[in-house]
C-alpha cells in the first residue's frame, strides 16, 4: 500500500495544508488537481514547488494562499483556518498577512516605483514602517529609481519593485508564481537573489512555484508534485540535482 508523502519537520510553521484536495468538474469530466496533499511551509524558509505541467503545483499555491477554494482538507495560515473564512475575511487576510509576486509585474503605470511599493498599505489605511521599507528598498537596490514610473524601468527593475511591494508590509509569507518567468537570465538571477536574501537577512518565508531548475536551486528545499500528489522532496537543492529529478519524473511518466 502506498501513502502520500507528508512533508513536515518540527519547527514553526507559516502555512500548513492537511489532506488538501481540489476537484474540478463532475463525472467523466472530473479532474483531480490535488489529491490529499499534506505539506508544511516553515517560517524563515524558501520553498520551491515543482512538477510537470498539470501536476497541481500552481493549484496548491493558490489554495494555500487563499486565492482559490479547495474541495476538502484544510489550510492553516499561522493559527487561521482558511476554510472557515468568508470572502471579506479572506480578502483582508491576503492583504494583511500575505505578499504576492507574479510573472506579470502588476504595477500601476501611473504610480512611481515608491508609490507602487507602498500601495497595498495605502489601500489598507496603514502607515508604512519607514525604516523597514527603506531596508527593503536598500536590499533590492532601487534607491535611485524610486520616482520613476514602470515604463521608465526595465523588466528586471519592475520585478524588483514587485518584490519590494511584497516585502514592504512585512507579510507572514510571500507566494511567487513563476516570478522570473518574464525575465532574462541575469535579471531573473537578481530577483531570485533578492528573495534568497529576504529569507536569510529579513527572516521572510517564501514559497515559489517554478519550472526552472536554476530558480529552484535558490530555495532551501524543493517539493515535487505529480498527478496532484507530493512525490518527492529535495533539501539544499542544486540546479543539476533538480534537473535530474525532473528528468526521472518525465521518464517515469512516459513509461507508466
Amino acid at each position: 500500500m502506498t501513502t502520500t508523502p507528508t512533508v513536515s519537520r518540527a519547527t514553526a510553521v507559516a502555512a500548513r495544508a492537511t489532506d488538501l484536495s481540489k476537484v474540478y468538474g463532475q463525472g467523466e469530466t472530473q479532474v483531480v488537481a490535488l489529491d490529499r496533499v499534506s505539506v508544511d511551509f516553515r517560517q524563515g524558509e524558501f520553498t520551491a514547488i515543482m512538477g510537470p505541467s498539470g501536476s497541481g503545483k500552481s493549484t496548491l499555491m493558490h489554495c494555500v494562499a487563499g486565492l482559490d477554494s479547495f474541495s476538502s482538507g484544510s489550510v492553516r495560515l499561522g493559527e487561521t483556518e482558511l476554510g472557515t473564512l468568508k470572502d471579506k475575511q479572506l480578502t483582508q487576510l491576503r492583504r494583511d498577512k500575505i505578499g504576492f509576486i507574479f510573472q506579470a509585474f502588476n504595477l500601476l503605470p501611473t504610480l512611481t516605483a515608491l508609490e507602487n511599493i507602498t500601495l497595498p498599505m495605502d489601500i489598507a489605511g496603514r502607515k508604512p514602517d519607514k525604516q523597514w521599507v527603506e531596508r527593503v528598498i536598500d536590499m533590492i537596490g532601487l534607491s535611485g529609481r524610486l520616482h520613476h514610473r514602470p515604463t521608465q524601468l526595465s523588466g528586471g527593475q519592475q520585478q524588483r519593485v514587485a518584490v519590494a511591494r511584497a516585502l514592504a508590509s512585512r507579510p507572514e509569507i510571500i507566494f511567487g508564481d513563476e516570478p522570473t518567468g518574464n525575465l532574462d537570465s541575469r535579471s531573473g538571477a537578481e530577483v531570485l537573489g533578492f528573495l534568497r536574501n529576504s529569507v536569510r537577512e529579513l527572516g521572510q518565508t517564501v514559497v515559489m512555484v517554478t519550472h526552472d531548475p536554476v530558480a529552484a536551486s535558490y530555495a532551501d528545499r524543493v517539493i515535487f508534485l505529480a498527478d496532484g500528489r507530493i512525490v518527492d522532496e529535495m533539501i539544499s537543492p542544486t540546479a543539476d540535482g533538480v534537473l535530474d529529478r525532473m528528468k526521472a519524473f518525465d521518464a517515469k511518466g512516459r513509461t507508466s
